[in-house]
């Protein structure tokens, strides 16, 4: 299989230089934007609509917010020129590369592709333009684009040049069905909370000054706004995250004979369940929203990346082939 492997490898690069198209792209049409402003001099925020449709109900509890209908297409007023249209379909050739380079890697190696850093990576990044991919054609969200494919190049960048590693067979260790889906539940994870810190990234940015002098930050949805998507994003990939540490529980009982044993994968996976706990429980009972809610996110995925990458080369681990 390893003529499959090369050309898995092969196209995650074509993968890569459609993205990067498609950022060039972004950046062109991002450039091209300019801060429409109503009689009172306020800058009509264009993408609000599609964000207020994300984030379908207000605080847990309360009946849903009434949002304008949104349409598949963007209306009228807002063009899509030359860019915008290249900036898409060289994203979803891009994503379309990307899932071929993930099959075949699985096929290579003849198990799911997240047994290593490098699968994963490939796979978790994956999963994030899917999700970013129904949401734009769903929603329009038009203005994530430059900041999704950014980190998802370097993401990639990271995979091929530091994590990568050859096929190797299974360990006994992950031969096992949980190796499905307790890694399916994290993967799935560690994407929905990869979009929720982008859109806190977002909110702290139109936050500030910078959103009157930027065009691109004018044509932002408003901080709350963004704060209560990004909400919307942590929680489900909290409820992700609790099934992942269950399931890697129960796996860990199977395995060892012990489901739990303060191993360092295991104390900082947990770590992450806290944080985020912490963030859902001071945002919904304390209050907490705004710039606290945002830092809460960011510090919940620093967390989530460094249980990826520092635990796994800086710790010893029973988890070692994570690496």
């Amino acid at each position: 299989m390893e003529s499959l492997e090369q050309v898995s490898l092969l196209v995650i690069w074509a993968a890569m230089i459609s993205y990067a198209i498609a950022l060039v792209a972004f950046a062109v049409d991002v450039s091209s934007l300019r801060a429409d402003r109503d009689e009172s001099g306020a800058v009509i925020k264009r993408s609000r609509r599609a964000a207020s449709a994300v984030a379908a109900a207000d605080e847990p509890g309360d009946t849903l917010v009434e949002a304008p209908p949104v349409e598949s297409e963007p209306p009228a007023d807002i063009p899509r020129g030359k860019a915008i249209g290249i900036a898409t379909a060289t994203l979803w050739l891009g994503f379309a590369f990307h899932v071929i380079g993930v099959v075949t890697r699985a096929i290579a190696a003849g198990h799911v592709p997240w047994s290593n850093l490098y699968e994963l990576t490939i796979t978790v990044t994956a999963v994030i333009v899917a999700i970013y991919l129904v949401l734009d054609r769903t929603y329009n969200l038009r203005f994530l684009g430059i900041i999704v494919t950014l980190p998802l190049l370097l993401g990639l960048g990271a995979a091929v040049h530091i994590f990568y590693r050859e096929v190797e067979g299974i360990p006994p260790i992950l031969d096992s069905v949980w190796l499905i889906i307790h890694v399916a539940a994290a993967v799935s994870a560690i994407a929905v909370f990869a979009i929720a810190a982008l859109l806190a990234v977002l909110q702290l940015s139109v936050s500030t000054g910078w959103a009157k002098t930027n065009r691109w930050l004018a044509q932002l949805p408003d901080a709350d706004l963004l704060e209560r998507v990004s909400y919307r994003f942590a929680a489900v990939g909290f409820v992700l995250w609790t099934f992942t540490l269950v399931a890697g529980a129960i796996w860990a009982n199977d395995a060892w004979s012990r489901p739990w044993g303060w191993d360092a994968k295991e104390v900082w996976t947990f770590v992450i369940w806290v944080i985020y706990a912490a963030y859902l429980h001071a945002r919904a009972t304390r209050g907490w929203d705004g710039r606290r809610a945002a830092i809460l996110v960011l510090i919940g995925f620093m967390a989530v990346v460094a249980n990826m990458t520092i635990v796994n080369y800086m710790f010893t681990t029973k988890h070692g082939y994570a690496g």
